[in-house]
Formats: structure tokens, C-alpha cells, sequence
């Protein structure tokens, strides 16, 4: 089990983004999280990967505060060194798993991976930045928008990369602005609202969730419509 408990982060003494938050995450599921934007999503993504340093609160897994060697990070920008090729890239990580097949990735993401990454595509780029994440073999998976960028075939082919993952155990949590990204692929969707997290939906709810995201928008958002238009 992964667990938040009564998280408090502040970027400013004025400003707190995270209020208290709390969240159990099962240990080898498939997690999302869901809010709109300036909810907090990538502040708590950062803090579980000690990024930012909370004010307050604790995170424990498997009864140990959490470490970051356990953890491997899919941020939603990443940062490449120019005139490096995608080979070299990958060599700056470790490989904690001896099985890792370099070639066999190359082939199924068709990368070239003896060019330079200034001549990637965005999709590209994205595949590359998770092959880095995947060679390591952390236990605990943050994929931050992880679906960004991919064309159709690549997304169907990073939701079946999610499934092995998941039954390997890993404990993997995902955002996306894709509603029907996390659907398809998590056990559970927590929603993340004004700092904290009041529910956390399985799979059978996720038809409440929708309808409680779409009653939100249609609030703050349906008489604005109606008088622009």
C-alpha cells in the first residue's frame, strides 16, 4: 500500500495547493488521478517524488516512508540534451533489470535511436522518455500525461504496456486530461479538488465521476456560453 497521509504543500505562505490531502493507493493497480487544471495534480506528483518538500504530512509504502530510489517519474515536459542521440540518452539511466531489451523496444516503438533526439517528433520524444522510465524497473510508476503526443497505435500500445506493468505488481499512478485514457486503463480514478481528494471511484463507479466532472464544467462554465453565443 501506498499512503498519503494529511499532505499540506505550499508554494507561497499565502498559497497552499495541497490542503491536507490524504489517499490510500493499493499496491499493484492501476491508479488515476483527476482534476482540472490548478487542482494540484502535478504539485502532488512532485511532492511523492520529493521534487517539493511538503509543509506537512507523510507518505509511506509498504509501511516505510517512501523513497525516491523506488520510484520511477514520466514527467509531462521533458527536458532532452541537445545533439544527443536517443541511444546516449538511454545510457544515462540504469539498468536494474538484466532482461532489458534495447533492441526489442527500438523495434516497437520503431525509434531511431542513433540519431539525434533534436530531429524526434513529439511522439518520439514521448516513447523515448518512457523507454528511460520503464529501464530502471521501479516498483512505483508516476506517468504524468503519459498519452500526450502519441498517435492512436502508440496509445493502444502504452495501454497494454500499462496492463504487463500492472501484473508484474507495480503500483502505477497516472494523470491525463483524456478522460477516457484513465477509464480504459485504471482500477481505480481519485478526483483531486481544491487541494484534496474527497473521493476515490473503482471501476464501477467511473460513470459517477463523469457525471460529477461534467456537472462541474456545466456549473462553472454553461451561463458564460450561453451569453458569448
Amino acid at each position: 500500500m501506498l499512503i498519503i497521509n494529511n499532505l499540506h504543500v505550499s508554494y507561497k505562505k499565502e498559497k497552499e495547493v495541497l490542503k491536507g490531502l490524504s489517499l490510500s493507493m493499493e499496491t499493484g493497480k492501476v491508479h488515476g488521478l483527476a482534476g482540472f487544471n490548478g487542482a494540484g495534480k502535478t504539485t502532488l506528483l512532485n511532492t511523492i517524488y520529493q521534487f517539493i518538500t511538503q509543509q506537512a504530512g507523510e507518505i509511506f509504502y509498504k509501511e516505510e516512508p517512501l523513497k525516491r530510489k523506488d520510484i520511477a517519474y514520466l514527467e509531462a515536459e521533458n527536458y532532452f540534451y541537445p545533439y544527443m542521440t536517443g541511444r546516449e540518452y538511454l545510457s544515462l539511466f540504469p539498468t536494474a533489470n538484466k532482461t532489458f531489451d534495447m533492441e526489442g523496444w527500438q523495434q516497437l516503438f520503431s525509434l531511431p535511436l542513433d540519431e539525434i533526439i533534436d530531429n524526434y517528433s513529439t511522439g518520439m520524444r514521448k516513447k523515448l522518455a518512457l523507454l528511460a522510465v520503464l529501464k530502471p524497473d521501479k516498483p512505483v510508476m508516476i506517468l504524468d500525461e503519459p498519452f500526450n503526443g502519441l498517435d492512436l497505435e502508440s496509445t493502444h500500445l502504452l495501454a497494454m504496456i500499462i496492463a504487463q506493468l500492472q501484473s508484474k505488481g507495480k503500483t502505477i499512478l497516472i494523470t491525463s486530461h483524456i478522460y477516457e485514457s484513465l477509464t480504459g486503463c485504471c482500477d481505480y480514478i481519485h478526483y483531486l479538488s481544491d487541494g484534496v481528494i474527497p473521493h476515490s471511484y473503482p471501476k464501477e463507479e467511473f460513470p459517477l465521476l463523469q457525471k460529477e466532472l461534467q456537472s462541474v464544467i456545466e456549473q462553472q462554465s454553461g451561463q458564460l456560453i450561453k451569453g458569448l453565443l
